[in-house]
Order: structure tokens, then sequence, then C-alpha cells
């Protein structure tokens, strides 16, 4: 079950208060005020929107939303708890063959490891499991890259629309020299596009981009282990040397963590 994520929101509100502390011992409280210019949030937001539709299907476009959230969301760390469920399945399948593991996919939840046992159960080669099973990785890892694109891309996009936003600025500062009035307006869409665009890229969309990739790397690293997990079942492994296999997966945190739950047990 996937859990909220409160290191990723509250580092983005770090990231703004900092800023916000440096305009505030610069300038006092009314220095706010000039760091707001509504015309150049929307070039900037506008034109990364703009870019991504030319740059990505609308299918795509859809989960850009649903995939922004997923970086404020977390998975449980489950690593030890499923080197036991192998152990645990190693021992029934020694004891009572591959065919009695089918009783115990109800408990189950991921779909990963229900489709690696059922492989087995149903006798398919090591070999040909370990394919599959890679292919079903490889498909889920290609999937989050082209995800993660959409917000990699945004965070591209910013200061270069933050830019553009610069040159309109000074070409409109440029054509009203003559009027005083228009040059402090013109001068905030030449200069706030600029910084609109960086801190987006730098604080919003790349950090969210970079999170994406760190929790693909975790779930990819937590599936092959069950892929060894699997083939180590099917192989008719001794659960000792099984869990001794999968033990080299396991942080030393994780492995104090088992520790401590086999005291309580046997206490």
């Amino acid at each position: 079950m996937k859990r909220y994520d409160w290191i990723t929101p509250i580092g983005v509100v770090a990231g703004v208060l900092l800023v916000g502390l440096a305009i505030f011992w610069n300038s006092g409280s009314d220095g706010f005020a000039s760091f707001f210019h509504l015309p150049s949030l929307l070039i900037v937001l506008g034109g990364v929107f703009a870019a991504l539709l030319v740059t990505f299907p609308a299918s795509s476009l859809k989960r850009f939303g649903s995939v922004s959230l997923q970086s404020f969301r977390r998975s449980p760390d489950q690593i030890y708890e499923i080197v036991s469920l192998f152990v645990k399945l190693s021992e029934i399948a020694r004891r009572d063959g591959l065919l009695a593991l089918e009783k115990e996919m109800v408990g189950i939840k991921d779909p990963f490891i229900k489709k690696g046992i059922y492989l087995a159960i149903d006798g398919v080669e090591g070999d040909t499991m370990v394919d599959i099973l890679q292919a079903e990785l490889q498909s889920l890892e290609e999937r989050h890259k082209v995800n993660r694109r959409m917000l990699e891309k945004a965070g591209d996009y910013a200061p270069a629309w933050g830019m553009i936003g610069t040159l309109i600025g000074l070409v409109l500062m440029l054509q009203d020299l003559n009027d005083p009035a228009a040059i402090g307006p013109n001068m905030a869409i030449a200069l706030l596009t600029t910084f609109y665009g960086v801190l987006l890229a730098n604080l919003v969309f790349n950090p969210m981009a970079g999170r994406l990739a760190q929790k693909t790397e975790k779930e990819i690293f937590q599936k092959q282990m069950i892929i060894d997990g699997v083939i180590g079942v099917h192989h008719g492994q001794n659960p000792r040397v099984l869990e001794e296999q999968l033990s080299v997966y396991l942080s030393e945190q994780d492995r104090l963590k088992g520790e401590v739950k086999v005291e309580k047990a046997n206490g």
C-alpha cells in the first residue's frame, strides 16, 4: 500500500521558504509584491504546457498529473518480508511439492510474485521463467521512463521559456524607453520569467523526476530479488541457503529489523 511521502513537499516548501527569506532579508515584506507578476508566470507555465503538447501525445499528457503525484507517494519497504515469504514458500515446496504453493497464493497481493510462483507451479523451465520475468521487468522500467520523461522535459523547457519571456520584456522595454512608466512592468517580465523558469525547473520538475527515478530503481531492485527467490523455490533450494542468497539484498537496517523480529518470536 502506497503512503504519502512528506519529504517531497517538505523539500519544495523549504526551497520556497529559503527564496522568501532571501527576499525578506534584502527588501523586507514589501519585496514580495515585486516577485509576483502574473504575466511572467503565465508565459513560463503556458509555454511549458504548449511545448509538452508538441512533444507528447494526448494519451501521455493525460497521465501528467497522476505521474507527478507519484513523487509524493512512497511504498513501504518490504524487502525483509519478501525474504521471509520466499523462505516459507521454499519450505512448503520442498515438503509438499510445487503444487502445494497454489493455496499460498491467496494471501499474496504482489502480482509479480504471484506470476513468478504460478510459472513455477505450471512447470515452466527455469531459463524461460527468467526470460518472462525479466521481460516484464524491462517493460516496467520503460513505462516508468516514458512517464518520467514528461517531467524531465518540463524541467528542460521551463528555463528556456523563462529566457523567451526575458527577450519579450527586453524588446518591450527598448520600444518604450521614452515612457518611464512602462520600463518597470517590462523589466518585470524580462527578469521574473527567467526567475520563474529556473525556480520551477530546479525546485519542482527536475527534483520530482529525480524522485521518480529513485523509486523506479528501488522497485527494479526489489523485483530482481523476487526473480531470484522464484528461481530458488522452483529449483527446490534449501530454505536456509535461499535465505542467505536473498539476504545479500538486505541493508544493514533490514537485517537488524529481522534479528529483532526473530528475538521477539523466540522470546
